[in-house]
């Protein structure tokens, strides 16, 4: 972790809040509207939805108020906003709430189904979330993916317990097909429905 910022001690979700933070914080001046693998999103929406979404699996741990607005509506609108304390403060939310979990607890609560999960599957997920649309915002932005094969092994694990019953809802697209030479992280993609080769141009 950065100076400063604070450890959940789960080093999926860690890892997967640093490459959120990353790709945030290399968006240009003039980047938020570009469109992004999402579809139909900007990077300003996908930005939005990223940080709701990790307020949502605090709030799932702590009983605590969650997003103010429908992380899945996200409107775009940046102005007056400060990114990076936006951000953070939802970064930090959702860490001080798994450092906070019991790791031999049966199950935890999470925003997603199956609405509970082990300590690490529900760490893990909640990291899949911010790891993934930092690439997302990397891939829309043309700056480097902050997707690692070391982070992309786990977070499939993760995945493969969770996707399936949102792709109805539109959460995830169809998987793609594999294809040959595909590392780790490209696996992972495809099978949230990405393309790893996505680009904006």
């Amino acid at each position: 972790m950065s100076d400063g910022m604070i450890s959940s001690g789960w080093d999926v979700l860690d890892a997967s809040h640093d490459a959120l933070r990353t790709a945030v914080g290399a968006i240009p001046a003039d980047g938020w509207h570009l469109p992004t693998p999402c579809e139909d999103w900007t990077v300003a929406q996908v930005f939005q939805h990223a940080v709701g979404d990790q307020i949502g699996f605090a709030a799932a741990l702590t009983g605590e108020p969650g997003p103010d607005y429908n992380p899945f509506a996200p409107t775009g609108e940046m102005e007056g906003l400060d990114p990076a304390g936006f951000l953070e403060d939802a970064l930090a939310r959702a860490a001080t709430a798994w450092a906070g979990v019991d790791r031999g607890a049966a199950g935890v609560p999470t925003p997603v189904p199956p609405h509970k999960m082990s300590p690490w599957s529900g760490s893990a997920a909640c990291g899949l979330d911010a790891a993934v649309h930092g690439w997302d915002i990397a891939q829309a932005t043309g700056r480097p993916s902050p997707l690692t094969p070391e982070l992309a092994r786990p977070l499939l694990e993760v995945a493969r317990e969770i996707v399936e019953p949102l792709r109805p809802y539109g959460a995830y697209a169809a998987a793609l097909a594999p294809e040959r030479g595909d590392d780790d992280v490209a696996v992972l993609l495809r099978y949230l429905g990405r393309d790893p080769r996505w680009s904006a141009s």
